[in-house]
């Protein structure tokens, strides 16, 4: 008996090692993933529409806590107008840019802006260098959205313009910035092709030079291996402008394929997919979408998914967003920003 009772202790001793051995290692590798951990606090800016937290669901949903988990530990979202000029929404990002920086005691931030949150964000890296580490864009319309041409070109603009008032008001209010007015007409008249042209000529930073290209395979293997991968680079602009580095992703959506049947922004960006010539997300097309060091525009994700969106909802056959994103904030670190 007593043979027998040693012998269970000191099973039980042995599994009790072990089992603490895989915890501790466990805790170890939870603990130590410091992939993103940026120099800089990182800038979420939203969209036209768009809010920081509504009603307790954030804009970047799941965003910032992805980012944490890879070690990105200062992030922040700008509450900015919904519907505004690129010119207005500039500076109220940068008076936040200065807000996050006299908290945090840092120096610059990197600036990640999804759609009209884009020029934005070139608005304050190209008026204050000095405060801004990077730039990066997620599917942003750079050399305009056909949708917003639409609108301005429709009689029936003066009702729109109403209605995305009123709809800036109410997020706006929600958000609990209930004094903020906004103006839908000029932010649709930063987004169209002739104001997105206006806004380059003075904030050229990071533009590609010439017309799109269309993307071409590369055998980065060998003859007898090949393996073959897109470069996205044809498109790029430059890197580094005034010490800013810049970067651009954006993503193309296919509504037979990408579409979530419980997800109603979905059937929306569906029509307005159909506005465009060219490959888009729904609402830019994927050549407007590039800036600096292009990772990639043909992600599989419409425009609400790039930001993920309505709790996350996605199409089965679509990229997930927040890898993209702390992939990203890896190569933000790689890169000493």
């Amino acid at each position: 008996m007593s043979r027998h009772r040693v012998s269970v202790s000191f099973l039980q001793a042995i599994s009790f090692a072990l089992l603490s051995f895989l915890l501790v290692v466990g805790a170890t590798s939870a603990k130590s993933n410091t992939s993103g951990a940026v120099q800089y606090p990182i800038v979420l800016v939203h969209g036209l529409s768009g809010f920081d937290t509504l009603l307790f669901v954030d804009y970047f949903y799941g965003v910032e806590n992805a980012l944490a988990s890879v070690g990105a530990k200062q992030v922040f979202t700008a509450q900015v107008n919904a519907f505004e000029s690129n010119e207005v929404r500039g500076e109220q990002l940068l008076t936040y840019v200065q807000d996050v920086l006299a908290v945090t005691g840092a120096g610059k931030v990197n600036l990640i802006g999804h759609s009209q949150g884009g020029p934005t964000s070139r608005y304050v890296a190209a008026v204050r260098p000095d405060l801004v580490a990077s730039v990066t864009s997620v599917g942003s319309p750079h050399y305009g959205s056909d949708v917003a041409d639409l609108i301005n070109n429709s009689p029936l603009s003066p009702a729109v313009d109403g209605i995305a008032n009123a709809l800036g008001g109410l997020i706006a209010g929600l958000s609990g910035d209930p004094g903020q007015t906004q103006n839908a007409m000029a932010a649709f008249a930063s987004l169209d092709a002739a104001g997105s042209a206006d806004f380059n000529a003075i904030y050229p930073q990071g533009l590609r030079s010439g017309a799109c290209r269309a993307t071409p395979w590369v055998n980065v293997g060998r003859w007898w291996l090949p393996q073959w991968v897109k470069d996205y680079s044809v498109n790029d602009g430059e890197h580094q402008v005034d010490g800013v580095r810049y970067y651009s992703w954006g993503g193309t959506y296919n509504a037979v394929v990408n579409t979530n049947p419980l997800d109603p922004i979905d059937a929306v960006l569906a029509l307005t997919a159909l506005v465009h010539g060219d490959e888009n997300d729904g609402l830019v097309e994927r050549c407007s979408m590039h800036l600096g060091d292009n990772i990639r525009d043909d992600y599989t994700m419409n425009h609400l998914d790039q930001t993920n969106g309505l709790f996350g909802l996605r199409g089965l056959f679509t990229s997930a967003p927040l890898p993209v994103y702390t992939a990203h904030a890896a190569r933000l670190k790689n890169a000493g920003l």
